[in-house]
């Protein structure tokens, strides 16, 4: 049995498209696909305006759990997200590849599957890594959000970039 990648592909891809928003269901769709989140699922499969619609929705959902002000209220919100999104684990050989976990029921739109992954990946990257481990970026100015997957779990920039452009304030600051 294989595990889906509900963890930090999926976290990842809710990190590219609250960035960089898709603004097309083919964009959607190309997103998935680089993503390789369940990719073979959504290239079958036509992905409409309802589909982008729902998963912008999903993603503002997700942004509240980003930006909750503790971790009691950010658990609250992660599972409210999986309440909304996901049903009981089910092992699944749909596609003759191996057996593996699906959270959700077989034949969801587009729009559903991606908030599924989404929120499944969300909660087992809070509870793999740690409930802090998503945020915004620390440089003034930059409002991106990110993923924690550092070793350390202090991560506090969207990029090298910002945290580069950060060191050189304070430096230039000191001085």
């Amino acid at each position: 049995m294989h595990l889906n990648p509900y963890g930090a592909d999926a976290v990842l891809l809710a990190v590219n498209l609250v960035t960089n928003p898709a603004a097309t269901p083919a964009e959607l769709a190309e997103r998935c696909e680089e993503s390789g989140v369940e990719s073979r699922l959504v290239r079958n499969r036509e992905v409409t305006q309802a589909d982008l619609a729902a998963v912008r929705v999903a993603l503002d959902e997700w942004l509240a759990v980003v930006d909750a002000p503790d971790e009691v209220t950010r658990v609250k919100l992660a599972n409210e997200m999986l309440a909304k999104y996901t049903e009981h684990p089910r092992l699944t050989n749909h596609a003759g590849d191996g057996w593996h976990m699906h959270y959700r029921p077989d034949n969801v739109p587009v729009g559903r599957l991606v908030a599924t992954l989404i929120s499944t990946g969300t909660a087992l990257h809070l509870a793999g890594r740690g409930i802090t481990r998503l945020g915004r970026c620390s440089t003034d100015g930059c409002d991106n959000v990110y993923a924690d997957l550092s070793r350390g779990g202090r991560q506090r920039y969207c990029s090298p970039a910002c945290a580069n452009r950060d060191a050189v304030r304070r430096h230039r600051s000191r001085h």
